[in-house]
């Protein structure tokens, strides 16, 4: 597959593309740090498919992994998922307009 974008949001939005990957973050937004085999195992993955989605994440900067000893502890950011949320506003801001627009317009024919 031939990787058009290397841009931040790019990366972001190609990262939470995946339900594995959402399932991840999911699981790093409620344990706020997991190891790398407790992320597979909580996802049905087998530790090579998990860590090449967490190599996803991490290309994203999604997340930080961190090793200690022999366990890599894996963490969420938030900074990616902030340039994105404000990305979507303007979008969610636009059709907010449009529709109010759409309803004054119907209300205006009755």
């Amino acid at each position: 597959m031939a990787k058009l974008f290397d841009d931040s949001l790019s990366l972001t939005f190609g990262a939470l593309a995946d339900p594995s990957r959402r399932a991840i973050m999911s699981l790093l937004q409620q344990d706020t740090s997991c190891s790398v085999s407790e992320l597979a195992e909580h996802v049905s993955l087998q530790l090579p498919g998990a860590t090449k989605h967490l190599d996803v994440l991490a290309r994203a900067e999604l997340i930080d992994r961190t090793k200690l000893g022999r366990v890599v502890s894996v963490t969420l950011t938030a900074a990616p998922l902030r340039e994105a949320r404000n990305w979507l506003a303007q979008y969610d801001a636009f059709w907010t307009g449009s529709l109010a627009k759409l309803q004054r317009h119907l209300e205006r024919g009755r």
